[in-house]
């Protein structure tokens, strides 16, 4: 990975850590808006880590579903 990907993935984590444990969505928009100001090559690599990011975690929560034991 590229500098620029090892610091968008480790701000996108953070961010959805941020978000995780204030139910603050809006901070997913306003960082990128912050990197963006500065930077639209790591704003679209951050926002691209935050989908990936989420939608890895939609897809554990379907496959832990799947896998729980059926009563």
């Amino acid at each position: 990975m590229s500098i620029i990907d090892d610091l968008a993935d480790a701000l996108a984590k953070d961010t959805l850590a941020e978000v995780a444990r204030t139910g603050n969505e809006q901070l997913i928009v306003d960082v990128g808006r912050q990197l963006g100001a500065s930077s639209s090559t790591m704003e679209e690599a951050y926002q691209t880590y935050i989908r990936v990011r989420q939608a890895e975690a939609r897809a554990r929560a379907f496959l832990e579903a799947q896998s729980a034991p059926r009563a």
